[in-house]
């Protein structure tokens, strides 16, 4: 597997208003709609994404990080074979298809593809 970089960041917390206001009034980042997201998202200049959710709409993490990888199949069979515990499907928005796994520290992380679309406009 090839990680390619980080390109989604997520916490869900129970200030997710005064978050959404920092993010955007603070850091400057500016929000953006992903249909399939129930996250306030916003996006970096790099096209990366970060995201603000109330607790439980991240599943069991209140932080998420994904890595950017070419064929989320792919990446997913590889960490399987490993013996890596993983989503048993796939989950997509209309940025991203992507798929928890949980690392050796316990922490639940991401890989992500994003969708050819978003890919084809950049």
């Amino acid at each position: 597997m090839r990680i390619l970089g980080l390109c989604f960041a997520g916490t869900a917390t129970p200030q997710r208003e005064a978050m959404r206001s920092f993010v955007t009034d603070v850091l400057g980042l500016p929000p953006v709609i992903v249909g399939g997201m129930g996250a306030d998202a916003f996006t970096l200049p790099d096209g990366s994404v970060f995201a603000v959710a109330s607790p439980g709409e991240m599943g069991e993490t209140h932080r998420s990080i994904g890595f950017l990888v070419d064929d989320l199949d792919e990446a997913l069979g590889e960490l399987r074979a490993a013996g890596v515990e993983t989503d048993d499907e796939v989950s997509e928005n209309d940025r991203m298809r992507y798929a928890h796994f949980v690392a050796p520290d316990g922490g639940v992380y991401e890989l992500v593809e994003q969708r050819r679309s978003v890919v084809d406009a950049e």
